[in-house]
């Protein structure tokens, strides 16, 4: 690669970067913002569970074809198109708070249609990245984008905090109206070609079903699915009850919300850094299996954490594991899925995220009025180590089908 071709994709993956960062960090705020709202203003498994629904369930209907709109058309302004989509609905939501129209069903409205947006904008920001960066560097750049993004959500608790305890909940809002309207700015000035898939006259139905045989035929996109699937199930609990284990079991207090979130994206962004560093991942399943492992140890500790303060630092612990996780999982995609198909497969992926963890909270979230919490972290912990013995124990399987070399 000559070092004017190396200046071109470093400064497009800077761009890009850019962007989906600053669009992040302006999401992360209102997604903490409403779930403290939530949590402070009620107390409420079944309320979260409602909200929780009403992030997800959304995307499950646009995902798919949003995963056929990534193949056939520009992946640079679907992402743009949704940012601006998000930003104004949290605009009207910020506009109704204002006139003091506080209803918990805004809240809920206003999250079904920023899911509507995630799901369209979440395959195209998947699939584009291997258009900008060489295959050899996939590794590296998904781990500084997991870095990147650890450091704004980071920050993000803490403005977040800061913001809903000072000058209210509208103005979370607003901060991520502007940071949406400078990231689609930012974006603009991406040079990427659109994707001319060979089934571009088909219908989007006939599409769909493509991509479906697809990932049914290919051993290793099947196996991912599946772990996926159980994986983020799994993982509902820590996901999203921790802020009420929180306030239940140590105390309301935002700071303690704060830290809870801080201290999980503290641990990851000392992993994307890591992997950063590193540049590569030789044994990528093996990988996989042993982040799975920990994040199954780490969850059933924190369900027997004596104190605040030793439950942060097992979180912190957890965190480190989840950019080995993702990147691994990422990469595994982009490298052995031909580039026609990537945006099919990646809202195959969203559409297991927005299916099973509403799922999971329509288990777990009613069972958190009934039985601690603690107890459902420790259950959940337990079986995540098992899932992680099973992909273990089909490593050599799953490596023979890896286009590069595991």
């Amino acid at each position: 690669m000559t070092e004017e071709t190396n200046s071109k994709w470093v400064s497009k993956a800077l761009i890009f970067l850019s962007s989906q960062t600053i669009s992040l960090f302006g999401s992360s705020i209102v997604a903490y913002a409403i779930i403290w709202y939530i949590t402070l203003e009620t107390s409420s498994g079944s309320d979260m569970t409602i909200t929780i629904l009403c992030t997800f369930l959304p995307q499950v209907l646009i995902s798919m074809y949003a995963g056929v709109w990534a193949d056939r058309y520009s992946r640079k302004k679907l992402i743009m198109f949704s940012d601006l989509f998000i930003s104004i609905s949290t605009l009207a939501l910020a506009g109704f708070f204002a006139m003091g129209m506080t209803d918990l069903n805004l809240i809920y409205i206003a999250s079904i249609v920023r899911s509507i947006g995630s799901g369209i904008q979440t395959p195209s920001v998947a699939a584009i990245l291997p258009q900008i960066v060489p295959a050899d560097k996939l590794t590296r750049v998904n781990g500084v984008s997991s870095t990147v993004n650890s450091l704004m959500q980071i920050l993000a608790p803490a403005v977040g905090g800061l913001l809903l305890a000072t000058i209210g909940f509208v103005y979370a809002l607003l901060f991520d109206v502007v940071t949406g309207v400078i990231a689609v700015v930012i974006m603009s000035f991406l040079k990427v070609e659109t994707i001319r898939s060979p089934e571009e006259h088909s219908t989007a139905a006939e599409d769909l079903k493509r991509g479906i045989r697809y990932a049914r035929g290919h051993l290793l996109i099947r196996y991912l699915l599946m772990f996926c699937c159980i994986f983020f199930f799994l993982v509902t609990p820590a996901a999203f009850l921790t802020p009420l284990l929180v306030e239940r079991s140590f105390g309301s207090d935002i700071w303690r919300l704060a830290a809870n979130e801080l201290s999980w994206t503290i641990g990851a962004l000392i992993g994307g850094i890591a992997i950063s560093l590193k540049g590569e991942i030789k044994h990528r399943i093996r990988a996989m299996a042993v982040s799975c492992f920990a994040f199954g140890i780490t969850y059933a500790l924190l369900g027997i954490a004596p104190d605040f303060y030793m439950y942060l630092a097992v979180m912190l612990l957890s965190g480190v594991f989840m950019p080995v996780f993702n990147t691994v999982a990422t990469v595994l995609i982009q490298e052995n899925v031909e580039e026609q198909m990537l945006g099919r497969v990646f809202s195959m992926i969203q559409i297991i995220v927005s299916v099973v963890m509403p799922a999971g909270m329509l288990v777990f979230g009613p069972l958190a009025d009934v039985i601690r919490i603690e107890y459902l972290m420790i259950a959940t912990g337990l079986m995540l180590a098992v899932l992680a013995v099973y992909i273990f124990s089909n490593r050599s399987k799953l490596t023979r089908e890896l286009t590069t070399g595991d």
